[in-house]
């Protein structure tokens, strides 16, 4: 999602329990998927539109980032992404299958001709466009997680001013953490403390330790580990009321080659169709992501 999924996978302390970045080699077997429990009614005319080429079904290139992809006990395929690909793939008439793939080699594989299309929480940017189209599903900034009860009482960016705040090595987050300098100082407050470490885990547990006031990370991701580290006991989320889905939202969408047009208005219908019935609402309240929702389904929107 933002740069974080570049620098070295991350590995969580035994207490948190979220998993970013796992990656495997480029030719990594098939991760079989598990049953998606949201229910999708076919749509006749969106199959239609499906190119001939792609009516053996279509190889995703994905990987492991909760709450977006994850691999259950018996290393099947779960999460949003898996869900929102069978819901896809139901309407288009076709089987999505997710392979487990390096995030720093994904788009190089799909370029190769291995993998069909990419979902793997991937942010449309104007640079990624050079290369790929993108049918954009979920739009999602950055919030801030903090130890549970908020001891701090923090509401909001500027809140943070003279704090310290963790974040994982070489990310954006850490970028709009400087960033909040002079904001910081117009309001005659100290500028944040960045605190960069190896990981994502390893910035949790500064947090959870009481050796930084907060984290800042993706919001899906932080809304997935509040909910499921500790069993909810460990962290909460600060929502901001200006910022409703996370600071500098960006969006995130299915990337398919620059050559595949057809491919992307197949996938957009399929998404609009989904979007329709009802059924991505359903997906979205099933991992607690409802506002990060779209209205509509866009193409290269990022």
């Amino acid at each position: 999602m933002t740069t974080s999924r570049h620098v070295a996978a991350a590995a969580l302390a035994a207490t948190a329990l979220l998993l970013t970045a796992c990656n495997a080699s480029p030719d990594a077997p098939a991760a079989k998927g598990g049953s998606s429990t949201v229910p999708v009614a076919a749509d006749a005319a969106v199959a239609k539109l499906l190119p001939a080429r792609f009516k053996g079904g279509l190889d995703v290139a994905s990987g492991v980032f909760p709450p977006m992809e994850m691999l259950d006990s018996q290393q099947k395929f779960t999460g949003f992404d898996y869900d929102l690909g069978q819901a896809l793939a139901t309407k288009l008439g076709v089987s999505f299958t997710f392979r487990n793939q390096a995030f720093d080699s994904i788009i190089p594989s799909l370029q190769s001709g291995k993998h069909d299309i990419i979902m793997n929480g991937m942010n449309d940017t104007p640079e990624r466009q050079k290369s790929l189209s993108f049918v954009d599903y979920f739009h999602a900034g950055m919030d801030i997680i903090v130890r549970k009860g908020n001891p701090d009482k923090i509401t909001n960016l500027l809140d943070l001013c003279g704090t310290s705040v963790a974040v994982a090595k070489a990310t954006t987050q850490a970028d709009l953490m400087r960033a909040q300098a002079p904001k910081c100082k117009a309001a005659g407050k100290q500028p944040i403390t960045v605190v960069e470490l190896p990981t994502e885990g390893d910035a949790l547990v500064a947090v959870r330790a009481g050796k930084a006031t907060a984290d800042v990370l993706d919001a899906a991701v932080a809304e997935y580990t509040a909910r499921t580290s500790g069993d909810g006991r460990q962290f909460e989320v600060v929502h901001d009321p200006a910022h409703p889905t996370g600071y500098a939202p960006v969006y995130t969408g299915i990337g398919v080659l620059r050559k595949n047009h057809d491919l992307v208005q197949a996938l957009q219908a399929a998404l609009t169709s989904v979007i329709k019935d009802g059924t991505y609402d359903k997906i979205l309240a099933k991992y607690g992501l409802a506002p990060y929702g779209i209205k509509s389904a866009k193409v290269n929107a990022g």
